[in-house]
């Protein structure tokens, strides 16, 4: 009897799937074949490709502006032609202003409250409160900050080389913990080194959640597969352990910050602002965050605070860390842009009265040129989680120019960034790495989208830059980043979620001589 009622399963299964595969098909879309049972994903799950690159491959499979896939059982519409994907975002975001991913404030209060993951109108009002965080002037203000954890890392790489003429430094490490402090210091306002302190309570929320576990594969798969799978976790008690870490961390800071009136110039302190005044102070030298009478009222919970901040830890680290490893790994096998990027720092300085400041470093143009190169070779600067893509819902029905084809409302849809970074028609010479290709604009600029468009574009971009380009700045000032003669490209590791470079990402330092540059 339960072999005949687990055959009657199979089959019913079996054919269920075959008709969820015809999805596209009666829609009338571009389709691809799927596979049983995984379709697209097939790859990623024989190990073969990380999710991160499984869906960039598919794209260069076919020429169709858009194209029908399933993410296992899911059909997704995949947009690739880049003017559309950029009008989805910009022109027409009113039928794709959410991102499809699930989370509700019963089930979910860690995440809920994240601008990433809020929709409609809670997005909208948040992201206007959340948008004078990270204006010029308090950038600026924060700067100081920045630069000294920059200072921190220029004396753990000294240290390293301090025996030997050059050696090869695994850079991604070494930058992920600068942006780890980055993070502690700017954002929470900790009083953290952790290059000298391994066991420091924000380096272990960061390897906790970079725990290569079968469990953190599921669950991120989850989230973008099956949002109602994840509610279900969720659900069943099995929570993410990092953002309770965060939450206890900035529960704690908050509380004594109040206790004892203490004011820092952090993003902390302004998100505190927002809940104790529901806005943020105009007056970028007013960093206080105490309430008046009339505000007695909190305008924020500390749950959102800290959704928030996770989100900025993830998002700030992987993609920080990243993008100066993968820039630095560039510079190394092209001597004339490395020549030409130590110049401009130089040069930089010297028109700023030989001070390393924050306009001195808004003022190295060819490094900005570098930083944009890499995202678009290696799309390094897309938020939590972690993939070269972007990932829209429609929310009404939307026809597509110059088609009769309709996608209905409730459609999950993807625009794959790095498939249009890597495409010859938008980039000529799409893999090699060329900072003059920006300055010249040989390029398509409908196609280049490394912080996103539109109203949901990366609201973080601007110190995200600032950041990567103090670490590089400061690496470029005091070492010598050793030319590689053979020529490679970084081979990306076959498994998990994000895109991350397979051994890490190895350039070989010496020491520079200050007085010879």
């Amino acid at each position: 009897m339960f072999l005949l009622l687990l055959i009657a399963v199979c089959t019913f299964s079996f054919f269920y799937v075959k008709w969820i595969y015809t999805f596209w098909k009666r829609k009338g879309f571009p389709y691809l074949e799927p596979k049983i049972p995984f379709a697209v994903l097939d790859p990623v799950f024989k190990r073969e490709a990380a999710l991160g690159t499984a869906i960039p491959d598919v794209y260069r499979r076919t020429k169709d502006k858009v194209l029908g896939i399933y993410l296992i059982t899911r059909p997704v519409l995949l947009i690739r032609d880049a003017q559309l994907a950029r009008d989805i975002l910009t022109k027409h975001f009113e039928s794709f202003h959410d991102r499809g991913i699930h989370v509700n404030d019963e089930d979910d209060p860690q995440f809920s409250g994240g601008l990433f993951n809020l929709k409609g109108q809670k997005w909208k009002s948040l992201r206007v409160k959340m948008t004078p965080l990270l204006t010029s002037g308090k950038l600026k203000a924060m700067f100081e900050t920045v630069e000294e954890v920059g200072d921190r890392m220029v004396n753990y790489v000294n240290a390293q080389l301090s025996d030997v003429g050059s050696k090869e430094l695994e850079l991604r490490h070494v930058m992920s913990t600068f942006a780890i402090d980055i993070i502690a210091s700017v954002f929470l306002g900790l009083e953290v080194n952790s290059f000298e302190e391994p066991n420091n309570p924000i380096l272990k929320i960061r390897d906790k959640l970079n725990e290569p576990t079968f469990g953190s594969v599921v669950r991120g798969t989850a989230q973008m597969l099956f949002p109602s799978l994840e509610m279900l976790f969720i659900r069943l008690g099995w929570r993410e352990k990092a953002p309770e870490m965060m939450r206890e961390i900035v529960k704690r800071t908050i509380e004594m910050r109040e206790e004892r009136n203490i004011t820092r110039k952090d993003m902390l302190q302004l998100l505190m602002q927002l809940r104790n005044k529901g806005q943020v102070n105009d007056n970028d030298n007013d960093w206080s965050a105490k309430a008046t009478d009339k505000d007695s009222a909190k305008h924020m919970s500390i749950e959102t605070i800290a959704s928030n901040l996770v989100l900025f830890y993830v998002a700030g680290y992987e993609t920080t860390a990243s993008t100066i490893s993968f820039t630095a790994f560039e510079l190394a096998q092209y001597p004339e842009a490395l020549e030409k990027a130590q110049r401009d720092v130089r040069d930089a300085i010297e028109r700023h009265d030989n001070k390393f400041t924050c306009e001195s470093v808004q003022d190295m143009k060819y490094l900005d040129l570098c930083i944009m190169e890499t995202t678009r070779k290696y799309e390094t600067t897309r938020k939590y989680p972690g993939l070269p893509i972007l990932n829209r819902q429609c929310t009404q029905d939307y026809q597509l120019p110059d088609s009769d084809l309709v996608i209905k409302n409730g459609t999950p849809v993807i625009i794959p960034l790095l498939g249009f970074h890597r495409d010859e028609k938008y980039f000529p010479d799409a893999m090699r790495w060329d900072p003059d290709r920006i300055l010249n604009k040989n390029y398509d600029p409908v196609a280049f989208m490394p912080f996103g468009e539109g109203p949901r574009h990366c609201i973080a971009q601007r110190m995200g830059r600032v950041n990567a380009k103090v670490a590089l700045a400061k690496l470029l000032l005091n070492f010598n980043i050793e030319f590689n003669p053979v020529r490679k490209e970084i081979e990306i590791a076959n498994f998990g979620v994000p895109i991350m470079a397979k051994g890490g990402i190895n350039v070989r330092l010496s020491k520079r001589n200050r007085e010879t540059q």
